[in-house]
């Protein structure tokens, strides 16, 4: 497993609350546990408990592409800063049962977490991932989808940093809203100028021969 998608834990917990929207999935335990996703074990470490811590470290790591989409990169950097002292990770070298032609393990780099709770070792991974994407790719590769009332955070990977909206969803909304304003102020300006030409028109004093 690469370090690289430890980042999208990060995604995946800010992304369970729609501030402009007033929604919040992160609602139970079972929804925590979903967050894991195929890490079954360490999902099961989690209790009603973990709903509330879950929430918190959400807030912070929103925080950080907050930041960063706003174009302050120390800030953003201290605050994730704060995240990885406070949720420590060991490296490892991992195989697992992954074997390449010639029968070895397939070796990769691996996030071991030793948490006390199951927040405690979502927010180390999550944090070293995100970690990990913004040293390798810039600050400016986190951001907050650009489509309101949408504010979802995601990670640009595109080839030359263009990416404004969490989805191709978000994107075609976006679109289609400034088409549509484009259109208003076509008509607006048509009518403005069909009512000056009016005005023109009846104001000119007529010259009798």
């Amino acid at each position: 497993m690469e370090l690289a998608y430890y980042s999208d834990y990060a995604v995946r917990l800010v992304n369970t609350e729609e501030p402009a929207r007033n929604k919040d999935s992160l609602t139970s335990v079972e929804a925590v546990r979903e967050l894991f996703g195929v890490n079954r074990q360490a999902a099961r470490r989690a209790t009603d408990a973990d709903v509330t811590r879950f929430r918190s470290v959400r807030a912070r790591l929103r925080s950080v592409f907050e930041a960063a989409d706003g174009g302050d990169e120390t800030l953003a950097v201290d605050l994730l800063n704060s995240l990885l002292l406070e949720f420590p990770v060991s490296p490892q070298i991992s195989g697992h049962e992954t074997r390449d032609e010639d029968g070895k393990p397939d070796w990769h780099m691996h996030l071991a977490d030793h948490p006390s709770n199951a927040t405690a070792g979502y927010a180390a991974i999550a944090a070293m991932g995100l970690a990990f994407h913004l040293t390798s790719y810039g600050v400016d590769r986190l951001g907050v989808c650009e489509a309101s009332p949408c504010r979802n955070a995601y990670l640009d990977t595109s080839t030359n940093r263009s990416r404004r909206y969490c989805s191709d969803r978000c994107a075609t909304r976006a679109n289609v809203a400034a088409y549509r304003a484009r259109k208003r102020q076509e008509t607006e300006r048509a009518a403005d100028t069909g009512r000056s030409a009016e005005t023109a028109q009846a104001t000119t004093p007529r010259t009798d021969r």
